[in-house]
């Protein structure tokens, strides 16, 4: 959810430090770290274990009978399509389908784009509908989190009762995506260090360079679609893919970004609101820079959790107190950022990339013992963890190959999404504000306005709050100390929604479903199945 370049992730649109795609707050950060951290534990251990495929079924076609809708005549079409579903080309057990979608919803005449959906269909046979998916970023990949995670995404139960469709926003994946850059280009613009001492005028000129050739790379690759890959772009997007798989009314699973696709679904089509559930919510009355600070705030509360625990144990990096060991965090990025620690591919390690690696394990309390593990290897002057993190959180391979375009998706949503001022007096005055919020890693996180304020299209929406009135009860979940989307983002969402219901999740770590609370995963379930909406917040842990 956060800022273009170097912003604590997915999350929100918020935007972080410029010249680096920071950590963002999604929910598809979690599936790549167990991944990642899996590929890094074989490889330390040397082992190797070769599976062969099951036999592929054979390939069935089967179509959805579209919902009734009342829209413009020049709608219809769209909304009338009919999806044909083919096992051919997806995974096991899956159907994939694509519908067509206007490039401008305001003017659905001039050019059409693709999107890309993923279903399984309900075990039981009698599903209560769709239930439609999305993961956060913007960027993340809804398609790729239902046919390559599917348990991780929903439980048993969930999988029982509906049919679950994962989809590409557009821009997204497998979607028509935003198209930018080369791999090697975009490895010099997430890895390569920028000159100049930070925040001086020739490092924020550098950032402003770089900003305006990634906005041109990407209006000259991706074409027209690239103004209109904002969020209520989306969610008409998605009101169209409801009524085109036979729903009435939306039934909608979204995780950090995900939850202001489902708010901003909810505040323009209340009526056709069914059963949302937003977890890891996202205040979308928050300014830019509000975003920004929240979320410093909140890596940094969860840095000295994991600190905490790792002083209980014997393998812990650090000596001392929490205090003592956040000022040696502070000493070693700005060493690092001084003096980059050369990597065995040819890249340095700088600031920025090492506040990657450093976020990308506390989305997962899990991951904390391999936090120490890289602490201890960059302290002795090596990076492959280091590395290893900022690649699994940035979708690069061993190879150099990016997995998909999610850092040209998360920026051109984000840079439609939030309005951007680098005016460098306010800029300047943010990052002290920053480093007194976080003094930590607040002041890798500034500047970040730089970016969006260079894209070739500005936003055409104010941010404010959204009350989604006369729409259905909504659930929030909020995990007390989610390092990616502050809780109390959302308390505000949950106060704001007309009918707004909070779940609260005590415990660390980004989003609260299916994480392990019995809790939890019992208010949800009932209320998506069965529609009951608890009478109060039942705190769960």
């Amino acid at each position: 959810m956060t800022s273009p370049r170097q912003q604590p992730s997915d999350s929100t649109g918020s935007t972080g430090a410029p010249r680096r795609r920071g950590p963002g707050a999604r929910r598809t950060a979690r599936v790549a770290l167990v991944a990642g951290l899996a590929v890094a534990a074989l490889t330390l251990s040397g082992c190797v274990t070769a599976f062969l495929p099951p036999k592929a079924a054979e390939p069935t076609t089967s179509s959805s009978s579209p919902a009734t809708s009342d829209v413009d005549a020049e709608l219809k079409p769209f909304y009338e399509q009919k999806l044909d579903w083919k096992t051919s080309g997806c995974a096991d057990g899956f159907e994939c389908a694509t519908a067509k979608a206007p490039i401008d919803w305001d003017n659905p005449s001039d050019g059409e784009l693709s999107l890309a959906l993923v279903r399984h269909q309900a075990t039981n046979g009698k599903p209560i509908g769709s239930l439609f998916m999305n993961p956060g970023g913007p960027g993340g990949s809804g398609y790729s989190l239902v046919a390559e995670s599917l348990d991780f995404a929903v439980d048993k139960d969930l999988q029982e009762n509906f049919d679950v469709v994962g989809f590409d926003p557009r821009g997204v994946g497998k979607s028509t995506p935003v198209t930018c850059l080369t791999d090697s280009e975009m490895d010099a613009y997430l890895y390569d260090v920028t000159p100049g001492k930070r925040g001086s005028d020739e490092w924020i000129a550098a950032n402003e360079k770089a900003a305006k050739d990634f906005g041109d790379a990407c209006a000259e690759e991706t074409g027209k679609m690239l103004e209109f890959v904002d969020t209520q772009s989306a969610a008409k997007d998605l009101d169209m893919l409801r009524a085109a798989v036979g729903d009435k009314q939306l039934y909608y699973l979204g995780y950090s970004y995900g939850t202001f696709l489902g708010a901003t679904y909810a505040e323009l089509f209340p009526k056709n609101v069914g059963r949302l559930v937003l977890d890891g919510a996202i205040d979308p009355s928050t300014s830019n820079f509000e975003v920004v600070k929240e979320q410093a705030k909140g890596f940094e509360s969860a840095l000295r959790a994991y600190l905490e625990d790792c002083m209980t144990g014997k393998d812990c990096p650090f000596k001392g107190s929490v205090d003592s060991a956040m000022t040696e965090i502070k000493t070693l990025l700005d060493e690092v950022d001084a003096n980059p620690i050369p990597g065995d591919d040819g890249r340095e390690l700088g600031g920025n990339t090492l506040l990657t690696a450093i976020i990308y394990p506390l989305y997962q309390a899990d991951a904390w013992p391999y936090l120490s593990q890289m602490f201890d290897e960059v302290m002795q002057g090596g990076t492959d963890i280091a590395f290893q993190f900022a690649d699994g959180y940035n979708g690069r391979n061993e190879s150099g190959k990016y997995a998909d375009n999610q850092t040209e998706a998360f920026n051109a949503i984000n840079c439609l999404d939030y309005s951007y001022d680098d005016d460098k007096t306010k800029m300047a005055d943010e990052a002290k504000q920053l480093e007194e919020a976080a003094p930590v890693i607040g002041e890798y996180m500034a500047y970040g306005d730089t970016f969006c304020a260079n894209w070739p299209y500005q936003t055409r929406t104010e941010r404010g709050e959204i009350h989604a009135k006369g729409a259905a009860p909504i659930l929030v979940v909020g995990t007390t100390n989610d390092p990616a989307t502050p809780y109390v983002w959302a308390q505000n969402l949950a106060e704001q929604l007309d009918k707004g219901q909070l779940i609260t999740y005590k415990g660390e770590g980004h989003t609260g479903y299916n994480k392990g609370s019995d809790c939890v995963n019992q208010a949800v379930d009932q209320y998506l199945i069965d529609g009951t909406v608890p009478s109060k917040d039942p705190m769960c842990s």
